[in-house]
């Protein structure tokens, strides 16, 4: 029997190599669920679950962590996930959200298509009434980010 840390390494590693990373992981004790939360820059389908969760199942069927029974429950961040500010390079074209510690002319929050990063900040086009404003925001100004769907 192997500890869940052993088990955790060998499904970062595997998550890896099909193109997904771990976001968490962990035992939940009173119900005997391994939860698993997978992330991608591209959009997780219910296909794209199944997969991961069948690989993860190959790995804890040759590495026990626990002598239990136990429930695997693999899911993603879901379609408004929170976004690393130090990737959202990784996210341009994409329609976000941000939530800014100095506003940005009086608004906190700013939903629109990001357009462009650099090092230093990020460019989003969002509506204004009808017409399309593009502002630059400073990165350090962003307190979180994430997806956004677009109505």
């Amino acid at each position: 029997m192997e500890d869940l840390n052993s088990v955790k390494d060998l499904i970062i590693k595997r998550l890896d190599e099909i193109g997904y990373e771990l976001y968490s992981l962990r035992y939940i004790t009173k119900t005997k669920t391994l939860e698993v939360v997978v992330d991608r820059v591209e959009p997780i389908n219910l296909d794209d679950i199944t997969n991961v969760s069948n690989e993860i199942s190959e790995i804890l069927d040759l590495h026990d962590f626990t002598e239990d029974s136990y429930t695997l429950d693999v899911s993603s961040l879901g379609v408004e996930k929170p976004i690393d500010i130090s990737k959202l390079d990784l996210y341009v074209g994409k329609y976000i959200n941000v939530h800014l510690s100095n506003p940005y002319k009086g608004l906190n929050t700013i939903e629109g298509n990001l357009v462009s990063t650099n090092e230093d900040s990020v460019q989003i086009v969002y509506k204004n009434k009808t017409r399309d404003v593009k502002c630059d925001i400073n990165k350090k100004d962003i307190d979180k980010a994430r997806l956004a769907i677009k109505f």
